[in-house]
């Protein structure tokens, strides 16, 4: 499976951004999608995740509020809404695809390439 994340950019605080997620290749098995973010000097954390049938939701604890995960399953992407954004935010946003559950940074293989966001204060 390879991912190919968009969506990054530039905003001021306050405003929103939409990060899309695509996967191809091997898109029959039933992974866990989702995004984690780290910002220079720190590890990752954990952002949004959702499961292969949408059915169930994930966010990291800062962030269920301000930031909404939606999966297309017909077209192999998932979403990342992120409205009301912070300085705080600026970070390398990445996706990832798991077949695990715990779908954690550390044991996770599959990773897109990093889109950046950058929230002006």
């Amino acid at each position: 499976v390879q991912l190919q994340a968009c969506g990054g950019g530039l905003v001021q605080a306050g405003g929103s951004l939409r990060l899309s997620c695509t996967a191809s290749g091997r898109t029959s098995s039933r992974y866990i999608m989702g995004w984690f973010r780290q910002a220079p000097g720190k590890e990752h954390e954990f952002v949004a995740a959702i499961g292969w049938s949408a059915d169930r939701v994930y966010y990291g604890d800062s962030l269920k509020g301000r930031f909404t995960i939606s999966r297309d399953t017909a077209k192999n992407t998932v979403h990342l809404q992120m409205n009301s954004l912070k300085p705080e935010d600026t970070a390398g946003h990445y996706c990832a695809a798991d077949s695990s559950s715990s779908f954690a940074a550390a044991t996770i293989k599959i990773w897109g390439q990093g889109t950046q966001v950058t929230v002006s204060s």
